[in-house]
């Protein structure tokens, strides 16, 4: 047998050891743009007009109503999908991933498109779609940083609807006590880190199943709260359920900005508090060592453990935070929104939430992005609703799971969660 025969094949280069980017974002780019080129351009209505409010009554300076050609616009922005989705196509080909920018892209001008034709012969205010929009978010924020902060420590946290119910139920009883709406944002965040520290008991110090503890506590929670609400709340509710609504608060100058003004600038202080919150657990995660050592301790437990870090601890104090930010998101049902708690008022909100973090890719700033997308399509169905237009309203409503599902399955880019998500950590 020659020498060369029984040489070993040549080391693989670094260039055949690089992994080719996917082809799946293209395709769901190529797919959409179809539709929407087909539906909203080609078949739209001709002749008909979509028009969009702008400003409101406070802003420093008025802005005419937009009114667009149905068709010719929704017709220009399918063709702007259908070249996001040929340069997407072109980039992967040359061996390129596809940027998060062009997704961006190919999401704001396919909305756009759907908006156009969806409103054609009719008038919306966008300003009022945007703020209905974050009024429907601020819920599925403070729940998807929850999930993040649990996550990310290695803890699933199923338990995100419990915590918003047991908030929002909370918040509303202690605020009609006490007669104080700022005492009751404080129950709020009681009633998150209560429901989150017997998740914490549980999965963390007797290592129960963490999906099974959350489910559970979900019906413990939703089973409490109803009880309470049919014995006390309902037959009394002058005495235990009437706390009212926190006031708006304009910032000066910068609540007269047309559209993004009265969306962002004219809010309640849970909203206000939702900023900081996004901005505060970002830069925690990814900017301070006590992000290093949470991120160590979902990704690598045993190392982080090596290093002397201490995992539990750690996992124990982030589920609790979780909880208290999962709380504090309730008290908007009741605080910040309807003045008053009722039976299943999170309706399934937390598990929403948990679809937000996922296609979010466990991250505040995408959470954020996710949440807001899914307030804007759960709002937009019930303007759509209003107006008349023949789509059913069911679709919306699911549309934030096909999203989810086509980040799960890497659609939109990869999405990975932290490498130790759901696995206790006994100490050897």
């Amino acid at each position: 047998m020659s020498a060369q025969t029984l040489a070993a094949p040549p080391a693989p280069t670094g260039q055949e050891l690089a992994v080719r980017p996917s082809w799946k974002a293209p395709i769901a780019f190529a797919v959409l743009a179809l539709v929407a080129l087909i539906t909203f351009g080609i078949l739209g209505e001709s002749g008909q007009t979509s028009t969009f409010g702008i400003s409101t009554g406070s802003d420093a300076w008025q802005i005419d109503p937009l009114a667009l050609s149905s068709q010719p616009v929704a017709l220009g922005l399918s063709l702007v999908c259908v070249a996001v989705a040929a340069y997407a196509a072109w980039l992967v080909r040359a061996g390129q991933a596809v940027p998060v920018w062009l997704t961006v892209l190919f999401a704001i001008a396919f909305v756009l498109a759907f908006l156009v034709w969806a409103v054609a012969g009719e008038q919306i205010s966008f300003t009022s779609l945007l703020q209905g929009a974050l009024a429907l978010s601020v819920p599925l924020v403070f729940g998807a940083l929850s999930g993040v902060l649990c996550e990310r420590a290695g803890v699933i946290n199923i338990a995100i609807e419990g915590q918003l119910l047991a908030g929002a139920f909370l918040s509303a009883v202690v605020a009609t006590l006490t007669g104080n709406l700022y005492v009751g944002l404080i129950a709020a965040v009681v009633a998150g880190l209560l429901v989150a520290f017997v998740l914490a008991v549980f999965a963390i110090r007797y290592i129960v199943n963490q999906i099974i503890v959350g489910v559970v506590l979900n019906v413990l929670v939703l089973g409490v709260t109803n009880f309470l609400y049919g014995q006390l709340l309902a037959p009394e509710a002058a005495t235990w359920n009437s706390p009212g609504t926190l006031p708006r608060v304009e910032i000066p100058l910068l609540n007269e900005i047309p559209v993004i003004g009265p969306v962002l600038f004219e809010q309640t202080i849970i909203v206000y508090a939702m900023y900081v919150t996004v901005i505060l657990v970002h830069v925690a995660l990814f900017r301070t060592r006590w992000g290093l050592r949470v991120r160590a301790v979902g990704e690598h437990p045993k190392a982080a453990d090596t290093l002397g870090i201490r995992v539990n601890t750690v996992r124990f104090r982030n589920v609790l935070l979780g909880g208290a930010v999962a709380g504090l998101g309730g008290a908007f049902f009741t605080l910040g929104n309807v003045g008053a708690f009722s039976r299943e008022m999170s309706a399934g909100q937390g598990f929403i939430a948990l679809a937000a973090m996922i296609f979010g890719r466990w991250s505040p700033l995408g959470a954020l992005g996710a949440a807001l997308l899914f307030g804007f399509a759960n709002n937009l169905q019930s303007v759509l609703g209003i107006i008349g237009t023949p789509i059913p309203s069911e679709f919306m409503l699911m549309l934030p799971y096909i999203l989810t599902i086509f980040a799960v399955a890497g659609l939109v880019g990869r999405v990975r969660a932290p490498a130790a998500d759901g696995e206790p950590y006994v100490k050897s």
